[in-house]
Order: C-alpha cells, then structure tokens, then sequence
C-alpha cells in the first residue's frame, strides 16, 4: 500500500505497449494520466470503479520519444531480447526522493526527477489514425 502523495500519483516509470504506445505507472506499477481521446471520462466520473483498467484509454503514442532520450532520463531501462525498449524507471530505491530524509542528497534527488519530468512534459502526441 502506497503512503504519500509521491509515489501515489507521480511517475515511477513508462511501460509501452504492443503498439509503440506509452503508460505512464506509479510505485505500484498502476498506471497514469487517463486519456479521454477516445471516452468522455468526465461523464463517467464516481462509475470508474466499474470499469476495469483495460478498458480505458491510457496508453498515449508520444511524438519524439526516443531510445536516446530514455537513455538519458531513466534510471533502469528494460529491454526485450532484441534490444527494443519496452519499460523504463525514473528513479529507484536510492535516488527516489522519499526514500532519503531531508538532506541536500534529497533535494537534488528532487531536482533530478523534476528535470526528468519537464523533459517528458514537452512530448506531444502523435497523430492518431
């Protein structure tokens, strides 16, 4: 069970999809940033709980996504055996902020994941067909 806001509702990581699609996940590896490109979400505020997770729309295909560019701000990076990356990590136990207690270590643990954060925040959508 997750405790704070952090590992809650901010990326731990970004998996991708058979479709070249990104997930943005938690701690718990539960995923982010639902997309209502395809479902009205906001209409079905307070029934989410009965949709399972599968269902909706929340991986989203990212312009300029590159190898070179998870390389760069991941901490871990999975790849399938040919070499293709399906999974990345922005941080892990050492360098994850909450993990540490208030220091200039944690601060620039922070900062470090933030930078992270604002590279990705830049990434536009692809045009869906």
């Amino acid at each position: 069970m997750l405790s704070d806001f952090f590992r809650i509702n901010l990326p731990y990581g970004l998996y991708k999809n058979k479709n070249g699609q990104w997930m943005a996940f938690n701690r718990e590896y539960l995923p982010l940033g639902f997309n209502d490109s395809h479902t009205n979400l906001r209409d079905s505020l307070g029934v989410l709980d009965s949709q399972p997770f599968n269902q909706l729309p929340i991986h989203t295909a990212y312009k300029g996504l590159t190898e070179k560019i998870i390389e760069n701000i991941a901490q871990v990076i999975d790849r399938k055996e040919n070499g293709e990356i399906w999974r990345f990590f922005l941080y892990n136990d050492e360098t994850n902020p909450m993990n540490n207690k208030p220091s200039k270590k944690r601060d620039n643990y922070f900062i470090e994941y933030f930078k992270k954060i604002e590279r990705l925040s830049k990434l536009k959508i692809k045009n869906q067909i």
